[in-house]
Formats: C-alpha cells, structure tokens, sequence
C-alpha cells in the first residue's frame, strides 16, 4: 500500500461532515465514540482524527444538540445491540456475550483497512465460537454515493447477500471505482445477489432510505465524529485498531458478561 502521509494521530479514522438527519433525528445522550479509545491501560485517551474532506465534523456537544425524541429518554450505548436472528446486516448468535456494533462508510479507506485487515480475524477468533456477534450500522458521511452504496449494501441484505457485497465494496480499489448506479449493479453481481431487478428496486425504496435514515441518528446521536467507530458492550473505539485493542475490549467484555 502507498506511504501514509497523515499524521499518527490520523491514522486509523476519517472525518467528514454528515448529511444531519431530517427534524425527526433522535437525540442521545452524547457519547464519545469518535474521539475515544480505550487504551490497554484502561484509560479513555482523546484523539483528534483530521478529516479526508476540508468540512469539519460537528462536535459531540452539536450532535448531541439535535431534537429530542418524542418519547424522551436516551438510550445507553451498551443498549443499542438489536440482537435480532433476522438481521441480513449481522454475523453471529443473538445470544453471544458481546456484541460489537460498527458504524461505519463504504468509501472510508480505514473503514477498508478493518474490514480486509482485522474483521476476518474477529470473526475466526470470537464470531465462530459464539463469543461475539457484528451488528453493521450504515453511517454515510462522504457524500451521495457514500449514501448510495449503503443503500445497496441494505438491498444486498434483503436477499441475503450483504456481508458478500460488504466484502466487494470494501476490496483493494474498490471505492476508486465509485458507488454509481452501475457500479452497485456490478457489486451486487459479485456479491452472487441473486435477483438484480429486485436489487435495484430495492436500492431506491423507501425502506431502504428509512433503514439507512435510522442507522444514521443512531449514529448521529451518539455524537460518532469518524468512521469506522465501534460500541463494544457499550465501550467506544474509534478507528482501525490493531487487532490486539479489539481482542483486549472483547475478551473484557466476556469476562464481565460471565460475571452477571
């Protein structure tokens, strides 16, 4: 891979400026995701990532400042995992003790690096023996075809097929190619989506947008301020960690689990 030219701090994370949610978004009590990591000492270190785009990110304190949901109340971090068998956008058991939740952007570059570097090995090491299930949030960041592909990744889903398009949008190359419609059209053939005429209609429905909409103020809420971001049993890590900062939460997380 090219010489990375940004500084260390910016190394495993990408800003941009979000599309802010409609007026319906939800607002969470704020969290910092996106400029927290948790270090093997236990701290929660402050990083500042630089973004990829010239907009700044609004701060956690400005996504925390969006409507409040009609119900009141905000959800704690550790409660966001969905936890449902049927979920296209999720590997392993619904019962698993930890559950890690990305938010992420198809045209991240280190939303990339995690899923071709460091994900297989999570899913070998903890999905397969029922340590940790993957819940998959969209959060596009970067523009139309950030929102695009994650409404094709959502269709993908919907015949089963996500996690093979997740795995095409996020090869070496495949974001210089953009998200355009045929572009989606061709990772949707590579992903082996087996109608590609539901695939399309699905990509432009209203569900999809909705679907993609709520990962968003999810996201949004929590005041996530780059990409990937991750919730791990409600412990926040921003960027794309070695392996061994993924292991050192995970393996926490099921001890405390085994304790309750």
């Amino acid at each position: 891979m090219p010489k990375n030219t940004k500084p260390a701090a910016a190394k495993s994370a990408e800003r941009a400026k979000p599309t802010k949610p409609a007026a319906s978004a939800t607002s969470r009590k704020p969290f910092l995701i996106g400029a927290a990591v948790l270090v093997a000492a236990g701290v929660l270190g402050m990083a500042s990532y630089q973004a990829t785009s010239p907009d700044p990110r609004p701060t956690v304190n400005d996504a925390a400042s969006t409507a409040e949901p009609a119900g009141g109340g905000h959800p704690e971090p550790a409660q966001l995992a969905r936890r449902d068998a049927k979920d296209p956008l999720a590997q392993g058991r619904p019962d698993a003790p930890v559950v890690m939740i990305e938010y992420a952007d198809f045209k991240c570059s280190y939303c990339g690096k995690f899923a071709r570097d460091t994900e297989p090995a999570l899913v070998k090491k903890y999905v397969d023996n029922g340590t940790l299930r993957i819940e998959w949030r969209n959060y596009p960041i970067f523009g139309a075809e950030s929102e695009a592909a994650a409404r094709g990744a959502w269709a993908a889903g919907q015949q089963g097929r996500f996690w093979q398009f997740h795995a095409a949008a996020y090869a070496e190359g495949a974001k210089e190619k953009g998200f355009g419609g045929d572009r989606l059209k061709a990772l949707a053939e590579e992903a082996g989506v087996p109608d590609t005429g539901r695939f399309a209609r699905d990509l432009d429905s209203d569900a999809a947008k909705a679907a993609v909409k709520k990962d968003q103020e999810e996201a949004y809420g929590l005041g996530a301020s780059s990409t990937p971001s991750f919730l791990i049993n409600g412990t926040p890590i921003a960027g794309a960690q070695p392996m061994d900062s993924f292991a050192q939460v995970i393996e926490a997380a099921a001890a405390g689990a085994a304790k309750k």
